[in-house]
């Protein structure tokens, strides 16, 4: 079981549609997703326990990729040992917030945690895997676990090779060691308190503006925007994600498109997300994402002018915006030329 796809999960936390299986994850085993309750944007545990009482999974993935949220890692051990399930964390994108300890960890509660070492980590396109060698001290399970825990090396090992890999790569095994020293330092965890501190900030400088947030704010680095019901940005609707991203590329901003509640298409979502990770570490601090947020805002209203000139096809707006011509042009043009200045 996994988070769906459109309510901030990973798609290779065994996503699928109803007419074709996405990931290996769903290609070459049964998935079950959980979702966000409705009405607060948060994980829905109740309905969690509910639905794992019924298939009685192998293994629940607590691992996000647009949630904003901190995860209840104590409340997923609880669900595992109830149905005996494998609880696996991938904290691909919180690592380095957890490396730092700003953050909660996993490791108290998981069987298995899993990074990838590029995101908060700022080290090599890599992946780590850790799995638990002895029973936790805490409580046992109610239902025996499918994959007793001495068992979890030899299976994991045995898996990563020969199973999928081949020879490594001794370049990325010193590069992800060195990552792992930086993340050591004091320096490192002064920073990673600032992309928090940062995170906050966009998120009331954003919310000013009348952008609307996904459950309001953030506990982590990035923010997740709802384009569809932004009150201050009234003219923007569902599935215009895509269309600011297509500006943003042309103005020199780098953010996702992303799916949010009530989408259905993850081509054309409604969402954006925005993190404080990169620039933190190019020096920013609250102040510089006030003024980020203000030309966020600048973006969104750029991106209304060109859709309300442009056809309403996602394909001809991005062929419009190739071949903009007129005052429009210029103003892309201003607004990048702004952006250079700080």
């Amino acid at each position: 079981m996994g988070l769906h796809l459109p309510d901030g999960g990973h798609l290779t936390h065994g996503f699928q549609t109803k007419s074709k299986r996405i990931s290996a994850t769903s290609i070459f085993f049964e998935s079950i997703p959980y979702y966000l309750d409705r009405g607060t944007e948060l994980i829905d545990y109740d309905a969690l326990q509910r639905d794992a009482h019924n298939v009685f999974p192998k293994i629940i993935i607590a691992g996000t990729t647009a949630y904003p949220r901190l995860l209840d890692y104590k409340r997923f051990r609880q669900i595992c040992d109830s149905v005996g399930a494998v609880l696996l964390a991938d904290m691909a994108h919180i690592s380095g917030l957890v490396a730092a300890k700003v953050v909660p960890s996993p490791f108290d509660y998981a069987d298995v945690v899993s990074s990838t070492t590029h995101k908060t980590l700022r080290g090599p396109r890599s992946g780590v895997i850790f799995y638990r060698k002895r029973e936790r001290s805490t409580e046992k399970s109610d239902v025996n676990c499918c994959i007793p825990t001495d068992q979890l090396e030899t299976r994991i090992n045995n898996a990563v090779f020969p199973g999928l890999q081949g020879g490594p790569h001794e370049n990325a095994i010193a590069a992800v060691a060195a990552m792992a020293f930086e993340a050591s330092r004091p320096e490192f965890h002064d920073y990673s308190r600032q992309i928090l501190s940062n995170a906050q900030a966009l998120a009331n400088a954003l919310t000013s503006h009348g952008i609307r947030l996904v459950t309001g704010g953030t506990d982590i680095h990035f923010v997740l925007v709802d384009l569809s019901n932004s009150p201050g940005k009234p003219k923007l609707s569902r599935g215009d994600g895509a269309r600011v991203q297509m500006v943003a590329d042309l103005v020199g901003i780098v953010l996702n498109k992303n799916t949010v509640l009530g989408d259905s298409s993850a081509q054309q979502p409604s969402g954006l997300r925005l993190g404080t990770p990169a620039l933190t570490t190019r020096g920013f601090k609250e102040k510089d994402f006030e003024k980020v947020a203000s030309f966020i805002d600048e973006l969104l209203d750029l991106t209304v002018m060109v859709k309300s000139i442009s056809s309403k096809s996602l394909f001809f707006f991005e062929l419009f915006i190739s071949k903009i011509c007129g005052p429009q042009y210029y103003s892309i043009l201003m607004f990048s030329k702004n952006l250079k200045i700080i």
